[in-house]
């Protein structure tokens, strides 16, 4: 019997809204692709904003949907730290340090997981909460829920949750 190896795969699920986990996860993720492994990143809650274009999206909402939209960060390029915040300077300190050390930034990291093949998928059920619509989130995901994320996650074998 001659069997065709499969590719490893990989999972993350990106719960954190935070600059640094997002940036971990991604580096990750594209790590993963170039050791050629199939990879799924899974955003939920407030990892979603990671996804969030940087740009006003019109689009039908009711008043509690468009709270949550004005409160939660508009991107990648607007997350803050999970520590060291320091009212928005945190970030940009480490904006800098990793351009100072040629490091690709959070908005170069998903265009690289983009062209690899990563596949970025956006929780329905969360985006359904939080009232986030797909014409707000940026190009190329896809759109599932939990169940489409176990399916990947139960043959993957390496899953994190961050």
């Amino acid at each position: 019997m001659n069997t065709i190896p499969t590719k490893d795969k990989t999972t993350i699920v990106l719960f954190s809204g935070e600059l640094d986990k997002a940036i971990a996860a991604f580096i990750i993720a594209n790590g993963a692709a170039a050791y050629d492994h199939e990879v799924t990143v899974f955003f939920t809650f407030w990892g979603l904003n990671t996804l969030r274009k940087h740009e006003v999206v019109r689009v039908k909402k009711g008043l509690l949907e468009r709270a949550f939209g004005w409160m939660m960060p508009r991107g990648a390029k607007k997350l803050g730290l999970s520590k060291m915040n320091f009212m928005g300077m945190g970030p940009e300190m480490i904006k800098h340090v990793m351009k100072k050390h040629h490091a690709l930034s959070l908005p170069q990291l998903i265009e690289l997981a983009q062209e690899q093949g990563v596949k970025l998928v956006a929780c329905t059920m969360t985006m359904e909460l939080l009232g986030l619509q797909e014409p707000e989130l940026i190009d190329g995901l896809e759109y599932a829920g939990v169940a489409a994320y176990l399916g990947d996650a139960t043959n993957a074998k390496v899953n994190l949750f961050i």
